[in-house]
């Protein structure tokens, strides 16, 4: 993970930033705009994510436990910020650093998955939100399928599952009809449908 994140993730990062910049500045803008909305879009869904699954995180603290099942949603995170600084993997208590890195690492994958959707759909304006709802729930299978859950010590219950499923499904959602509606203003201001191409499903 820390290899992965100093020699793949950062240079590729920069390299995407750089591109939209160049495109914004000497391109036609297509790639820079691209890449805004499926940024934001994705950002904004990853929030919303959370939001969903606030309830049962803090399902004992706010007095929540008898309508909904208290799980350990979050505790992936620190491990993600640990692995990047080479720490061990499971700790009795993770480091300030460990937890900043972490959530940022994990609103980095909803924002470029953001990214993935809008140039897989192309023009978002001309596509149904609803194909950012498949995504979701395919990298929700995507992970269930994975050795992802026995990494992180995740017990793959039905409640579990179910949790899961409804989260990734607000991320779908939030992800398509904010990517659609950032489009369609990017539109109203000038920008024409056609600059997005013709890549999409």
């Amino acid at each position: 993970m820390r290899l992965f994140t100093i020699y793949i993730f950062l240079p590729a990062l920069a390299a995407l930033f750089g591109l939209a910049l160049s495109d914004r500045y000497r391109g036609e803008g297509r790639l820079f705009r691209a890449v805004l909305v499926g940024l934001a879009g994705g950002l904004l869904a990853a929030v919303a994510y959370d939001l969903f699954r606030l309830p049962y995180v803090f399902a004992n603290e706010w007095g929540l436990g008898s309508v909904v099942p208290p799980l350990k949603l979050f505790k992936v995170f620190p491990r993600f910020g640990a692995m990047i600084l080479g720490q061990p993997l499971e700790q009795a208590s993770y480091s300030m650093p460990a937890h900043v890195l972490g959530w940022l690492y994990h609103f980095s994958n909803g924002a470029t998955f953001g990214v993935m959707y809008v140039a897989i759909i192309g023009d978002p304006t001309r596509r149904h939100w609803a194909w950012a709802v498949l995504m979701a729930l395919a990298l929700e299978l995507g992970m269930l399928l994975t050795p992802y859950p026995q990494v992180f010590g995740i017990a793959i219950t039905t409640r579990f599952v179910m949790v899961t499923i409804a989260a990734h499904a607000i991320f779908g959602v939030a992800l398509g009809l904010t990517v659609r509606w950032l489009a369609r203003s990017m539109n109203g201001l000038g920008q024409d449908a056609q600059n997005w191409g013709s890549v999409g499903i």
